[in-house]
């Protein structure tokens, strides 16, 4: 009888302890949605304003129309090249000094680029030297953005339960749809509320002036809250390591020999992983950027359907708003069925779709408009939604934020950066999406190949700090 009491408060103990450590993982998944979202925000109102605004606004009014898009959109894939370094930098950062430094870092230097964004004269007031600047800010972006998405993800997957791993990564990649939908809620606001020519001259820049404030308040959320468990204690683990003199002159003082980088410790231990991964993610990052800048700038411009702004605008928000609870579905399914099962699954509809998109959309009905759009993007979902426990689950901690987050961005190069450039040059030449359609299915059946190569990884453990576990995270 004595020894029931006495196991009572232990287990009392244990359960308080467990929902404890559940409601910090909740927290941590919330503070990464904060940050993520705050990010994506900026980063897609650069992509909106590349498909309504920057053809006109930044670019010599004697371009014909499709030359200035075409220009336009170069500069929103620019933002694309300088991911990786931002992934090298932030990565690295994130590894030695932890998750939420790499955020906070990445959310100061979005904030100050999109909002000089907003300052810029235009290409009638300062001729050649605005394109260029904006490039520079496009670039800048590209590097913040490359940082953060590792960040945000490992915040919300490092300390979550291992059986809700894929739910609470779920969470964090909702900062996507809720940063396109802040973003088109932005413009649409300031579109209705002024002329079309007051918009044109100076409305577009409020949205991107609005993000000094979302970036404070993003900045005071992430400096609340601690690292993430798995980081904490390896660190302590480095701290705890016996300090090993160097016997050779090269370090004569030195209380240990040099660190490596867990940049260069990524390429060294998963190269072939982290390729796989990349390629996995092309078709996702591909079909998205169709989904939310091709569609939009086809719908509105003069050789596409020639609709109003505002339908365009309200169709992508309202896909992407309904698309939020999918990505927690997509990512509670992963956790009871896998997380390859699923993400694959969604690649494939994605494939399907794509031939299905154009023709709806070319009803010129805001309803099926909308409804191409909500589909599409929630087949997008079934691939995004458990692709932060995933990726976080194919690496070993000491170099998990470097190598996913240079996964993601050299998938996102491949996929996203390119894909409105080269499917508005596809449309030019073939005067039919029929060639997008089959743009986007090919990417899907590549990403296919590559995701069939990565072995299962639910249920991994993310205290792994060598590299035998991530190991066998690749296919026989």
């Amino acid at each position: 009888m004595i020894n029931r009491e006495s196991t009572r408060p232990t287990e009392a103990n244990r359960q308080a302890a467990s929902l404890s450590s559940e409601t910090t993982a909740l927290k941590l998944a919330l503070t990464g949605l904060a940050g993520s979202s705050i990010e994506w925000y900026d980063f897609f109102l650069y992509a909106t304003a590349a498909a309504l605004v920057f053809p006109s606004v930044f670019f010599s009014s004697t371009l014909p129309p499709l030359i200035a898009l075409i220009a336009s959109f170069s500069t929103f894939a620019v933002g694309f090249l300088a991911r990786p370094i931002g992934a090298l930098v932030f990565g690295h950062i994130g590894d030695r000094l932890g998750r939420k430094a790499a955020l906070v870092g990445a959310l100061i230097v979005m904030g100050t680029a999109t909002s000089l964004i907003g300052l810029l004269p235009t290409y009638r007031a300062a001729g050649g030297f605005s394109p260029l600047v904006l490039v520079l800010l496009r670039l800048t972006q590209g590097l913040a953005v490359g940082g953060q998405w590792g960040g945000s993800m490992l915040l919300a997957t490092e300390n979550a339960p291992k059986a809700k791993r894929g739910l609470y990564g779920s969470i964090a990649q909702a900062g996507v749809p809720v940063g396109v939908v802040l973003a088109n809620l932005a413009f649409l606001g300031v579109n209705g509320t002024m002329s079309p020519e007051a918009f044109m001259r100076y409305g577009w820049r409020i949205p991107f002036l609005l993000s000094i404030a979302f970036v404070g308040v993003g900045i005071l959320i992430q400096l609340r809250m601690e690292d993430t468990s798995p980081f904490r204690r390896l660190q302590q683990s480095r701290l705890a390591e016996p300090p090993l003199r160097d016997p050779t002159p090269a370090y004569p003082h030195a209380a240990a020999p040099p660190r490596s980088s867990p940049v260069f410790d990524a390429f060294r231990l998963h190269p072939r992983l982290m390729l796989l991964a990349a390629g996995a993610y092309v078709s996702t990052n591909l079909s998205f950027y169709i989904l939310i800048t091709y569609v939009v700038s086809y719908g509105t411009s003069v050789a596409g359907l020639h609709l109003p702004r505002s339908t365009m605008l309200a169709a992508v928000l309202i896909a992407n708003a309904a698309v939020i609870p999918m990505l927690f579905l997509a990512g509670s399914l992963s956790d009871r069925y896998g997380r390859r099962r699923i993400f694959m699954t969604g690649i494939a509809l994605v494939g399907v779709w794509s031939f299905i998109l154009f023709p709806l959309i070319e009803t010129r009905s805001f309803v099926w408009i909308t409804a191409a759009e909500l589909i599409g993007a929630c087949f997008n979902a079934l691939t995004y939604g458990p692709m932060a426990a995933m990726f976080a689950e194919l690496f070993s901690t000491r170099v998990r934020c470097s190598a996913v987050s240079l996964a993601y961005q050299l998938g996102a190069i491949v996929g996203g950066g390119l894909a409105p450039i080269i499917a508005t040059g596809l449309y030019a030449r073939y005067h039919s999406n029929i060639g997008v359609s089959i743009y986007i299915s090919t990417a899907c059946v590549f990403s296919l190949c590559c995701a069939h190569r990565l072995r299962e990884t639910r249920g991994a453990d993310l205290d792994e700090h060598s590299a035998s576990g991530a190991a066998t995270a690749l296919a026989g």
